[in-house]
C-alpha cells in the first residue's frame, strides 16, 4: 500500500472530502447529507477556483420522467455575441449519486465555462437513496434531450454538444452517451469523463492499491454503490457499470482524465482501452501525484492540465492528440512551430 504524503496545503484542499472519508458511512444520516448538499460555500474559500464575473447563470426547470429537475446554465453572453454559436457541455456532477452541492459545482463550472469558452448546463439530477438506479441516468438523458431542443434559443452549436461529468457524474455521462446512441438521441460531439467510476464491482488493481486514499476510499465507494442500487445485480447492468457493456462501438469520442492516487484510476484507463478496442476514439490521461476529485481545487496537481485538455478537446482536437499540459505550455509549443 502506498504512503500518502500530504502537504499542509493539500490537507486544506482536501477539507470536507477527507473528513467524509474518515467517517463510518453508516453514520451519514439523511440530515447530514442534506446539510452537505445545501451548504453555502464562502466566497473567501481560497481552496476553490475564482468566480469569473463574465459568466452569467440562468436557472431552468427541466421536465424528466416522473418529475422535474433543476438545470444551471453558465454562459458568457459577450462571447456568444462575438463568436456566434458556442459549444455546449451538459455536465453531470459527482458525489456518489448521493451528494451534490450546487453551490460548490457552480463555482467550478463558472470557471470551466470561462477557460473552455463554452456554455455549460449543470444537471441537478435526483439523488439516491431517495431515488435509486436508474433514476439519475434517466434524468441526465432527459436533460440532454431538453438541452438539445433548447440549443437554438441559446446560440449553441447543435453539432458541438458534449456530455461530461466527474466521478459518479462521469459514470452518468458515459451512460448518457450510450443511451443517446441506443435510443437514437442527439449525436454528441464527445464525452469528457473526469475520474469516472465505470465498473461498480470495485475489483480493479487501483482499487486494491488505493483503497485508503484520502479523497475517496473503498468504504465510501461501497456505501455509494449500495445506496444507488435497487438490488445487488444492478451493478452488472451497463447503465450502472458502463465498462460491462457488450457494445462500446459507435460512441462519441471520449476524453478521460484520471488521478494517479485514486481507487478509480484504473476505471478510467481500462474504460478508454475498452472503447478503443471497440472502435470508439478514446484517450485516458493520468494526472501524476493527483488524488480523486482534484479538478475544482485551485492548487491541486493536475487541475491546470485537465482544464487545458478539456479546452483542446472541445476546440475539436481528437482525443488521441490531446496533450496533458498547461495552457502556458500549449501556447509555447504552438509558438515553436
Amino acid at each position: 500500500m502506498p504512503e500518502y504524503k500530504l502537504t499542509g496545503r493539500m490537507r486544506k484542499i482536501i477539507g470536507l472530502s477527507s473528513r467524509l472519508q474518515a467517517r463510518d458511512p453508516e453514520s451519514l444520516s439523511d440530515d447530514l447529507i442534506n446539510d452537505i448538499n445545501t451548504m453555502k460555500i464562502p466566497r473567501s474559500d481560497r481552496r476553490l477556483l475564482c468566480r469569473p464575473h463574465e459568466i452569467s447563470v440562468s436557472t431552468f426547470v427541466i421536465p424528466v420522467t416522473g418529475g422535474a429537475v433543476t438545470g444551471y446554465y453558465f454562459s458568457d453572453q459577450k462571447l456568444s455575441q462575438l463568436t456566434g454559436l458556442v459549444p455546449l457541455t451538459v455536465f453531470c456532477h459527482g458525489g456518489g449519486w448521493v451528494f451534490g452541492n450546487m453551490d460548490f459545482y457552480s463555482i467550478f463550472l463558472r470557471h470551466l465555462a470561462e477557460v473552455t469558452e463554452s456554455a455549460i448546463l449543470l444537471v441537478d439530477y435526483r439523488l439516491a437513496p431517495g431515488y435509486r438506479f436508474p433514476t439519475a441516468a434517466e434524468d441526465c438523458y432527459d436533460a440532454l434531450l431538453w438541452a438539445y431542443e433548447g440549443a437554438k434559443y441559446w446560440k449553441v452549436d447543435p453539432d458541438r454538444i458534449f456530455i461530461a461529468g466527474d466521478s459518479a457524474g462521469g459514470n452518468l455521462a458515459a451512460v448518457t452517451a450510450m443511451l443517446s446512441r441506443d435510443r437514437k438521441g442527439p449525436q454528441l460531439a464527445g464525452q469528457i469523463l473526469f475520474y469516472p467510476i465505470t465498473d461498480c464491482r470495485l475489483r480493479t488493481q487501483s482499487m486494491t492499491d488505493h483503497r485508503d486514499s484520502p479523497m475517496l476510499n473503498e468504504r465510501m465507494l461501497s456505501f455509494y454503490v449500495k445506496n444507488y442500487e435497487r438490488e445487488p445485480k444492478d451493478i452488472l447492468s451497463p447503465m450502472f457499470s458502463p465498462a460491462l457493456s457488450p457494445d462500446l462501438s459507435r460512441l462519441p469520442p471520449a476524453l478521460i482524465i484520471s488521478a494517479e492516487l485514486d481507487p478509480l484510476s484504473d476505471d478510467g484507463v481500462l474504460y478508454a482501452k475498452a472503447l478503443s478496442d471497440a472502435g470508439t476514439k478514446a484517450s485516458a490521461l493520468v494526472a501524476k501525484g493527483a488524488y480523486h476529485g482534484f479538478m475544482p481545487y485551485r492548487h491541486a496537481k493536475g487541475r491546470r492540465e485537465g482544464e487545458c485538455a478539456m479546452r483542446q478537446f472541445i476546440a475539436g482536437r481528437a482525443p488521441e492528440n490531446v496533450q496533458f499540459i498547461t495552457e502556458r505550455e500549449l501556447r509555447a509549443s504552438k509558438a515553436r512551430f
